[in-house]
């Protein structure tokens, strides 16, 4: 049972990177193949929306992050290939759905070095907040690398999702992070400046009320 256990996972860390650009290519000859036919079964204003999706920059966003996803989601040896899918797809909607009237998801790459990441987040389920990126350290190796932005949500880190994690896990996860950090991030400077105001708000609050009790 032992060796099964191996094998399959074996098999689960021999398979390729999951790289959708062929199938897409092919779909969109099909659709063309189709709306040259005489026939005209189908008709050519939708095949031509179809393909228009298909071929899109937003469609092109929503593949290279469902295909990051799913190249770091976890997969164990009792895991299918379906159920892979089904996980990363859920976290692509999720990822998509939380950036309605925002910018869409992006994905950011970053090598851990000794001279940590250049970036400070703040926010977290306890502060029921999303977790954000409020600083890039001027000069450190976030501002060099140009990838990310004061105001960047962090929806995801090496596959684990960040929606609802609280402010020490997220640190923690950055922390522990070995290699390269895979990130799902989206701009939404508003919620920020929100989240900074009542912070402020907060703390003259708590100021004033300590004060007054003396």
């Amino acid at each position: 049972a032992f060796q099964c256990r191996n094998k399959m996972a074996a098999e689960v860390e021999a398979q390729p990177p999951l790289d959708l650009n062929g199938k897409i290519s092919r779909v969109v000859e099909l659709l063309t193949t189709i709306g040259e036919r005489p026939d005209g079964q189908l008709p050519k204003e939708k095949l031509s929306q179809l393909k228009q999706v298909l071929t899109s920059p937003f469609f092109n966003s929503v593949k290279e992050v469902y295909e990051h996803v799913y190249s770091t989601v976890e997969a164990d040896s009792s895991s299918s290939p379906e159920l892979r899918a089904t996980a990363t797809a859920k976290a692509t909607i999720a990822a998509f759905a939380a950036s309605e009237g925002q910018a869409h998801p992006r994905i950011v790459e970053l090598e851990k070095t000794a001279e940590g990441m250049g970036f400070n987040i703040m926010g977290g389920k306890e502060q029921k907040c999303p977790i954000y990126i409020s600083r890039i350290i001027p000069g450190g190796y976030a501002d060099r690398h140009g990838g990310l932005r004061r105001g960047d949500q962090l929806v995801s880190v090496n596959g684990q999702i960040f929606e609802d994690t609280d402010h020490e896990d997220a640190v923690r996860v950055l922390k522990e992070a070995k290699g390269t950090l895979k990130m799902v991030v989206k701009y939404s400077p508003r919620v920020l400046e929100q989240m900074e105001s009542l912070f402020e708000h907060t703390k003259s609050f708590k100021r004033g009320h300590g004060a007054s009790r003396r």
